[in-house]
């Protein structure tokens, strides 16, 4: 619906989310149904849709032949500030060099 990932359904009734611009893989489910995947749909990011999505990034509902309807969803990916990411490189520095100071006196 946001144009962020991408759904699809195999032949062989396997089921997965991309993200739509790196085509990375997210999440994917081999042989979710017993024969083809014929139709895939993201529920809306409206609000009928926030109780099917829960705290989850996205849901894709899919459909096969068998007559089964199931609902997929994407759990929230975590990822790191970026304040908190230069934190830690700083500290790494810091301690490098506190290390090389106590094993080599003198060297700086």
């Amino acid at each position: 619906d946001s144009g962020t990932f991408l759904g699809l359904g195999t032949v062989t009734g396997s089921v997965a989310i991309h993200i739509a611009f790196s085509l990375q893989r997210l999440y994917y489910v081999k042989e979710a149904h017993g024969i083809v995947v014929t139709d895939v749909a993201f529920v809306p990011e409206s609000r009928p849709g926030w109780e099917l999505l829960g705290g989850h990034e996205a849901a894709l509902l899919s459909v096969a032949v068998d007559s089964r309807c199931k609902l997929h969803l994407l759990p929230t990916r975590r990822s790191l500030p970026v304040w908190l990411l230069l934190l830690l490189c700083a500290g790494l520095i810091v301690a490098t060099i506190v290390l090389l100071q106590l094993a080599f006196p003198g060297f700086l």
